[in-house]
């Protein structure tokens, strides 16, 4: 026989399943914040290598997803098949944000290429930004380079700034292919970085902190332990060098020292200079270090 529901048991019902609709609605609601408010900010750049007096030409390279990526490559000095760099920048940045570096590395015999991550600068829009996918797209862009002209593929090597170093490092553990790799700025695990976040914006760890972490997990599809610079220099198929301002109040020069002290390659190298997160003030002073590590990593 059919259930038959009495009035008040259909109004029961009709509530439950009103409640039930709100709740995810407010759930929704609330993951899309939390995209929202950790989306990336895209900043096209204003000026080009050819402001700085280097040869280049725009080009793009696909990546996951069917995207583009924007990209400069800065062919070397001299002929010859020479060592090469792929360059990440940053959260927020673009590839005019390490134009700094091209003039001095280009001087030292390096092929460089300078590239947006998606949804940065002039490369292609994506659903969402995160370090693994800034790891993506630098395996892509090392895959491209090793193809070009006058670059020896067994002689590639990266530089990556902040969340691009840490993207870098995790390249680095998974593939051995890699000459060389140098970390400016990057920070020990995402979970210490966020819970920072948070509280610079005040939200409480409990309960509202704890479900944040665990939904930015499920959606960049990666737990933080098995992604965090901790854990994957130790993995790292190269030679890596840390560099790192003394004065960093956005990832504390510890953070530095913690993964130094996980390294494993009698190669490795610690470099700190005066500076914060984004400016070196005394980086133009000791590139010779930095040239020197790539050096004897990339030139034997």
């Amino acid at each position: 026989m059919p259930i038959m529901l009495i009035p008040d048991e259909m109004s029961g019902v009709m509530n439950l399943m009103l409640f039930m609709t709100g709740c995810g609605l407010v759930i929704a609601a609330f993951h899309a914040l939390i995209r929202w408010s950790l989306r990336a900010p895209s900043v096209v750049e204003q000026s080009t290598p050819g402001a700085v007096g280097l040869e280049y030409f725009e080009t793009h390279i696909l990546t996951a997803n069917g995207k583009q990526l924007f990209a400069w490559f800065i062919p070397a000095p001299g002929s010859g098949p020479a060592p090469a760099l792929a360059v990440l920048h940053g959260w927020g940045g673009n590839a005019e944000t390490m134009l700094p570096l091209a003039v001095p590395l280009h001087r030292a015999g390096y092929a460089l290429l300078l590239f947006d991550a998606r949804s940065h600068g002039r490369s292609d829009l994506d659903t969402f930004s995160s370090m693994p996918r800034f790891a993506e797209d630098l395996d892509h862009a090392m895959n491209w380079l090793k193809w070009q002209p006058g670059v020896d593929p067994k002689r590639v090597g990266v530089i990556g700034h902040s969340v691009g170093a840490a993207a870098a490092l995790l390249a680095a553990s998974r593939r051995d292919d890699l000459a060389a790799v140098v970390s400016i700025a990057a920070f020990a695990h995402p979970e210490t970085v966020m819970r920072r976040l948070l509280a610079s914006w005040r939200v409480p760890y409990i309960p509202f902190g704890w479900y944040i972490l665990r939904y930015v997990q499920r959606v960049i599809g990666y737990r933080f332990d098995d992604i965090a610079p901790l854990n994957t220099i130790s993995r790292a198929h190269c030679p890596v060098l840390l560099v790192h301002g003394s004065e960093d109040l956005t990832v504390p020069v510890a953070e530095a020292q913690a993964l130094y002290a996980k390294h494993c390659n009698a190669a490795d190298r610690l470099l700190l200079v005066k500076g914060s997160h984004d400016s070196y003030e005394d980086l133009d002073r000791q590139i010779g270090d930095l040239v020197d590590f790539l050096d004897a990593a990339m030139k034997p």
